[in-house]
């Protein structure tokens, strides 16, 4: 089930230093697994988590301390009390979707993300998106220049078909992507640059792991700590690349607003020494080759176990920074509510 969340967290990414993403995702679950609420609701300037809500706590949260210190308590209020009220859409929305799938018996999930993003160079809007995922899969996307929903699978037709006849709330939503919410996403620019335009360099291990027959070896280049989120990872043998990335996970977020990346290559363990992978991060002057040891820790031994709850720690943290995904944005103005 996590994997749906962190698919719908990567669907965008930050283009470039002068583009900037302000993004909400709004996620509900038809049968809650142990560990997941039933609704979630986070905002996201970037790469950044700035506020966040759910089902059991039932509170709109700050999640940067320059958001608690700019934004007055009216602004946290009445966003609890929206978030409050689309907790209760998605959940009759998902129990429609479950007989419209013809599926109730397994979880589902459904998942809306609106957002827009700004290039900050030339002060304008690149682009704006309003769109609906169920079970990680393309259910609506809004097309703001014809002032229609575009629907990729048939059981989504009836929803586009009743919303396009909608036209005073498709005029709303391109006027909130176009004014609204770039207005949001300069404001929020301005009082969190000190973290926004932050650079941290990532920390970086390679380490090797046998297989269960012990015919080939996993080497894993394990970057973390860094911000922003963009980084690429690069293989080396005796100086020579290995083609393109090999094997990588999604950045994932840790729990201080900075992210770790993994990329794996499994290797003959005749072939010896002379692996290196290169990592290439905004906040490095340089590419930073980091060579792996030829060390290769024994099932059992206790650089092994070290090493395996090392990672297990890495990616829970991940994990939990994840998992927190969906949200609701504050609206000036109305707060339209649409069934399928």
């Amino acid at each position: 089930m996590w994997i749906i969340f962190v698919l719908f967290l990567c669907v965008f990414e930050t283009a470039s230093s002068g583009t900037h993403t302000l993004r909400y995702i709004y996620t509900a679950m038809s049968k809650p697994e142990e560990g997941f609420p039933e609704f979630t609701a986070m905002g996201l300037l970037d790469d950044m988590q700035i506020d966040y809500y759910d089902s059991v706590n039932q509170k709109k949260e700050s999640k940067q301390t320059w958001m608690k210190e700019n934004m007055d308590p009216d602004y946290w209020e009445k966003g609890t009390k929206s978030r409050k009220s689309k907790e209760q859409w998605f959940k009759v929305n998902v129990g429609i979707l479950e007989k419209r799938f013809n599926e109730t018996k397994r979880p589902h999930v459904l998942q809306w993300m609106h957002g827009c993003t700004l290039d900050e160079d030339n002060n304008e809007e690149v682009q704006g998106y309003d769109q609906y995922s169920y079970d990680g899969n393309d259910f609506l996307a809004f097309d703001k220049n014809h002032l229609q929903w575009v629907a990729p699978m048939q059981p989504a037709v009836a929803t586009k078909l009743k919303w396009d006849g909608e036209k005073i709330l498709n005029q709303y939503t391109k006027g909130y992507l176009e004014n609204e919410c770039i207005n949001w996403l300069k404001m929020f620019l301005r009082y969190g640059e000190r973290d926004i335009y932050r650079s941290v360099k990532p920390a970086v291990t390679v380490f090797a792991k046998p297989d269960k027959d012990k015919n080939n070896l996993t080497l894993t280049c394990m970057a973390t700590g860094f911000y922003p989120k963009t980084i690429h990872i690069h293989w080396y043998k005796d100086k020579q690349r290995l083609g393109e990335e090999m094997n990588s996970t999604w950045a994932l977020p840790n729990n201080d607003n900075t992210f770790q990346l993994r990329s794996s290559l499994e290797i003959d363990p005749v072939e010896g020494k002379g692996y290196s992978c290169e990592v290439l991060h905004g906040s490095l002057p340089e590419p930073l080759f980091t060579h792996w040891d030829g060390v290769v820790p024994g099932e059992g031994t206790s650089n092994g176990i070290v090493i395996g709850i090392v990672i297990l720690i890495l990616i829970l943290i991940g994990l939990a920074a994840a998992a927190g995904i969906g949200f609701i944005i504050y609206k000036k103005t109305c707060d339209p509510y649409r069934h399928p």
